[in-house]
């Protein structure tokens, strides 16, 4: 029989490697981290040169948490020789390849991490949970789900023949897209800018056509002011968590230019390059908002059907190459079927997240990294609040608190005095 573990980890992106970077040092927790793919990745497919995050270097994976930590970005910086270049270059914001290299370096330190391990099921059993995987199985007190979330393809667009590209796979793919006549991107996020302003800069060497589609009504900004920012905060999370479920379910669509925006200088240096490039005549790119793809048929050329909202006006654009940067959405893994009967469901179907990230029935047994922008507003994928969370998780496995858990830092009120 398996040795039987504090808890057990699936999943390896940026919030369950942070938890193993935090838990490591604790010698009362004995956790393992399990992860289906060979290596630690994260996003290969968007680490476009020059690319930076949008949260300062302080959101890595333990500073907020312990900013002692020997797994801080600061840390590897400087055994990589980089800290000085890194303070001269005066900018919070890491380069994204940088990021990702950070966290291999990070997952390379750390001995309870398991790769090519896809958990295939998960069941109950006298107190406990047996994880199985392919070729082994483990046995733990504790779960914490951090399988992350797929790319989105909209069902206009399922089913499509050929090479459509996920923005995720955008950079093996460019090559491809950049020998075709004609490209159109679809999306309204970071990602839909980045992969748009790194084709419209090659634009006059390759001499394609260039498109851009988003249904949304402008061109939205992530706000990123301040006052806002404390919305990233211990007192948001315990006010949004305290509304009612329909009240979240309304405002996770009004709050999605808080997290899904895209970056005002990217925004800025998207209108500078058209200017630059027209100044030689006009440029073979379109730009389209409030225009929803409701369909789109062929192979190897796309015909995309087209719907103006504020018009309700219908039309068509073909294109060779079609890049969807449409996100990414939670889908809950198969493996947890046998055990469904131990986790709490809202009324949507969703996985109910208590307060302290835990879904399970009896409020401590199972705890869910991101996936919870419903329960916990935008603070559920913010890089910036993995730390935090995981200082709730760790305090919920040990019973006590090991890594201080703030309770006060906005310096506004979110609901009405009390």
């Amino acid at each position: 029989m398996s040795e039987l573990r504090d808890f057990i980890a699936i999943g390896l992106g940026p919030f369950n490697l942070g938890l193993a970077c935090l838990t490591e040092p604790i010698d009362e927790l004995d956790g393992l981290f399990l992860e289906a793919g060979p290596r630690f990745e994260w996003h290969p497919g968007m680490l476009l040169d020059g690319v930076t995050l949008q949260t300062p270097f302080m959101a890595d994976l333990v500073t907020l948490a312990d900013p002692t930590s020997p797994y801080s970005f600061l840390n590897y910086l400087k055994e990589n020789g980089r800290l000085y270049p890194f303070y001269i270059r005066e900018s919070f914001y890491p380069l994204r390849s940088e990021y990702a290299d950070y966290c291999r370096w990070a997952a390379s330190k750390l001995a309870n991490v398991r790769f090519d391990q896809t958990v295939t099921e998960v069941t109950y059993d006298d107190g406990c949970y047996l994880v199985r995987t392919g070729d082994a199985s483990y046995r733990a007190r504790h779960l914490v789900l951090g399988t992350g979330t797929p790319p989105y393809v909209p069902e206009s667009c399922r089913g499509l023949d050929g090479e459509v590209v996920h923005s995720s796979q955008y950079l093996s793919a460019k090559a491809d897209l950049q020998a075709k006549d004609s490209i159109t991107v679809v999306g309204s996020g970071q990602s839909a800018a980045e992969i748009y302003y790194d084709l419209l800069a090659d634009i006059d060497v390759h001499g394609y056509r260039l498109d851009w589609v988003t249904r949304s009504a402008r061109f939205f900004p992530l706000e990123y002011t301040k006052l806002t920012l404390e919305m990233t905060s211990p007192e948001y999370v315990d006010y949004y968590h305290a509304l009612p479920e329909a009240t979240r379910d309304r405002l996770v669509e009004r709050q999605k230019g808080l997290f899904k925006g895209i970056d005002a200088e990217l925004i800025n240096a998207i209108f500078d390059l058209l200017y630059q490039k027209s100044v030689a005549g006009p440029v073979p790119t379109t730009l389209m908002t409030n225009t929803a793809v409701v369909g789109a048929s062929g192979s190897g050329s796309y015909t995309l059907a087209l719907r103006h909202d504020e018009q309700g006006r219908d039309f068509t654009l073909t294109t060779q190459g079609l890049v969807l940067a449409t996100g990414y959405r939670y889908e809950l893994p198969a493996f947890l079927e046998p055990i469904r009967d131990r986790i709490r469901w809202d009324g949507s179907g969703r996985f109910s997240v208590a307060r302290n990230y835990s879904i399970d029935i009896t409020g401590r047994g199972i705890f869910l990294q991101n996936a919870g922008v419903h329960t916990h507003s935008i603070t559920s994928p913010d890089l910036g609040m993995g730390p935090y969370r995981n200082s709730w998780i760790v305090r919920e496995l040990l019973g006590r608190e090991y890594y201080p858990v703030e309770k006060a830092i906005a310096f506004q009120e979110f609901g009405a005095p009390t």
